[in-house]
């Protein structure tokens, strides 16, 4: 044991949101409720230890609805699923629960809504995440127009000169990088709709504040997160343009790059909103065992949002 102080700052807030935990909430009711085999299309938050930690206690993660046997429940990923899926799922009689997060429900309506209005919709977003898939999907194929960056929307050219135009988000891009685009969308096209409400979620603004607000206090910031969680890789994004010179993405306490923080006397940690808090708590006496900790929490925003479970699991 090398007895160094370290100092761990953790921001807060961090990890789970509000969609996240009503996700896993409806597996675990299912379960409950149904009892064993539930089973879920694609994986209910990008989190493998979530994932295994429901494999446990019965769930069966699948790709696609043809993968479900009759007679057991279904369950779709927080990320939201394009229409044509629980169109399927009531073709073939299927028993199904939408996990999908409320406020991207909100942007889905949204889709839907400037569709009624004959207005040509935009999405920001990246090309193949889940929910981007959702989204889309909402609309007829050819109806969304994805851009991704800020070259994108320089470029972009709408289909119908008479159309107006309005643009939605995906909700879990990095906050800057976002208005960027919609700056320059809005500097070519004055008229184009905004969101009535800001698309990206408060839970991602929430945590990539608090990590500005580390990241000028630390040498080194670890993010609990996965690779394919988008809200996460901007966490680590958003603590590199920030100035901190030591910035890693660990899923677990065994990814810790102990030679990189090695110099790294105050480390601050956060969690992406699909990741734990018991890994959070794993990170932490991981240093503990290694160094002599000062742990401080740096509150940036309380939050205090909850969504109502599916009124076929209440009670």
């Amino acid at each position: 044991m090398e007895h160094l102080k370290r100092t761990l700052l953790l921001a807060a807030p961090r990890g789970f949101c509000a969609g996240v935990d009503r996700a896993i909430q409806i597996v675990e009711r299912a379960l409950e409720k149904y009892g064993a085999p539930v089973y879920v299309r694609h994986e209910i938050v990008h989190n493998r230890f979530v994932v295994e930690s429901l494999e446990r206690k019965g769930a069966v993660f699948v790709d696609e609805l043809s993968d479900v046997p009759k007679d057991v429940p279904v369950i779709f990923s927080a990320h939201g699923v394009a229409k044509s899926v629980p169109q399927e799922a009531e073709n073939r009689r299927m028993f199904y629960i939408d996990a999908t997060c409320p406020l991207v429900s909100k942007v889905h309506r949204e889709a839907e809504r400037h569709e009624k209005d004959n207005l040509e919709v935009i999405l920001i977003g990246h090309r193949g995440h889940p929910e981007v898939i959702g989204t889309m999907g909402q609309l007829h194929e050819g109806e969304i127009t994805l851009i991704e960056t800020t070259e994108e929307a320089a470029a972009f050219t709408p289909k119908q000169k008479d159309k107006g135009l309005a643009y939605l988000t995906q909700t879990t891009l990095s906050v800057d990088e976002t208005k960027d685009i919609v700056d320059i969308l809005k500097a070519r096209f004055p008229e184009i709709q905004s969101p009535k409400k800001e698309d990206i979620c408060y839970a991602t603004t929430n945590r990539q504040a608090a990590v500005k607000v580390l990241a000028q206090k630390c040498d080194g910031l670890l993010v609990i997160g996965a690779p394919n969680s988008s809200n996460s890789m901007r966490l680590v994004e958003v603590g590199q343009k920030s100035g901190c010179s030591t910035v890693a993405l660990v899923q677990r306490a065994t990814d810790i790059p102990w030679n990189s923080l090695r110099d790294c006397k105050t480390v601050g940690i956060t969690a992406g909103a699909s990741a734990p808090e018991t890994l959070v708590e794993e990170v932490v006496a991981a240093f503990d065992k290694r160094y002599d900790i000062e742990v401080k929490e740096i509150v940036t925003q309380k939050e205090q949002v909850v969504f109502k479970m599916p009124r076929v699991l209440e009670g």
